[in-house]
């Protein structure tokens, strides 16, 4: 839900200009960076996953904003373990 309202600015030698203006409350702007936020974590899991990290390290390694996803799975298909991997990234 989006709140529209006209917003009066003075300009120049104190004329008012008004000029239309959608804001979204800051409650929806939460919501909706924290559904995006969880598709990227589940996207990265879900990659993470595929490359060879058992779930739960998985799990761990995207929550962890820091790891570079492409460097994870590399360190997999380059022969290092998952066990390895996670005391190089973390």
């Amino acid at each position: 839900m989006r709140d529209n309202r006209t917003v009066v600015l003075t300009e120049g030698e104190g004329r008012p200009v008004e000029r239309n203006e959608t804001t979204m409350p800051a409650v929806e702007l939460d919501l909706e960076f924290d559904a995006e936020a969880e598709l990227v974590r589940i996207w990265r899991t879900e990659e993470l996953e595929r490359a060879g990290y058992p779930a739960s390290e998985a799990r761990r390694l995207a929550d962890l904003a820091y790891v570079d996803l492409h460097r994870a799975t590399d360190l997999l298909r380059q022969g290092c373990s998952p066990d390895l991997a996670l005391k190089i990234l973390v």
